[in-house]
């Protein structure tokens, strides 16, 4: 079965506004490139995809991108996350793939051989939609379909419900997966503080993603909160 992965990224010079009191402007910029070259890096080792599409307006990502098995699509409208994935998937019905995964650029901690695991039980179990909520189980980290347009993408709060009563509606096979890996987006502060925690504990994961928050730590970019007495 052939799959396509899709990653929708937004301009890195807009990207993490909820985390501007954490990081200044430049920070999250070179932040969210670092955590988009370690999502793609993982998702080209996952045995049963056989190519990603970067949808992105931003050429600094458009060049990042370029590689074996990569397609750059132009997000020329710049409507957000869902319309970028629309975008993706529209691609993937005009080459003839027979399904998609959709997943954020920030989520670095991705590990090929869960997202393997994930592909494989989705044939397995001969789901038409598979929902991985993020950590608080209320958002969609990402999201694999059978047909590429089983339904409508809808990222955002409640996503993970909105996705499953979409496939519902329709009569579609559908689940719930928890994929540990893909459980962390950074949005926020508490996010990121996690990250750091994590990747300390998880030596080689992530090296461009740990070497941007090394950097932030040394030039003291990064205002964590301070410590409780």
């Amino acid at each position: 079965m052939s799959t396509i992965a899709i990653l929708p990224v937004k301009s890195f010079g807009a990207a993490k506004q909820r985390l501007a009191a954490a990081l200044g402007a430049g920070s999250r910029q070179a932040l969210a490139q670092a955590m988009f070259s370690d999502v793609l890096t993982s998702l080209r080792r996952v045995p049963g995809v056989d190519s990603v599409a970067v949808v992105t307006a931003d050429r600094v990502a458009e060049s990042a991108a370029l590689g074996e098995r990569v397609q750059v699509l132009r997000d020329t409208e710049q409507a957000g996350q869902s319309a970028a994935a629309s975008i993706g998937i529209q691609y993937a019905l005009g080459c003839g793939f027979d399904r998609v995964l959709l997943v954020p650029g920030d989520t670095p901690l991705l590990d090929p051989g869960e997202v393997a695991g994930l592909l494989r039980r989705g044939i397995d179990d001969d789901m038409a939609a598979v929902v991985v909520p993020d950590r608080h189980g209320e958002g969609t980290n990402a999201l694999l379909l059978c047909p590429p347009d089983a339904i409508e993408p809808s990222f955002g709060p409640g996503s993970c419900e909105r996705h499953l009563a979409a496939a519902r509606e329709r009569g579609l096979a559908c689940a719930v997966e928890r994929v540990p890996t893909l459980a962390l987006d950074v949005d926020t502060g508490q996010d990121l503080e996690l990250l750091a925690a994590t990747l300390e504990a998880r030596r080689g994961h992530a090296p461009s993603t740990r070497g941007a928050l090394r950097q932030l730590d040394r030039s003291q970019a990064w205002r964590r909160p301070p410590v409780p007495a």
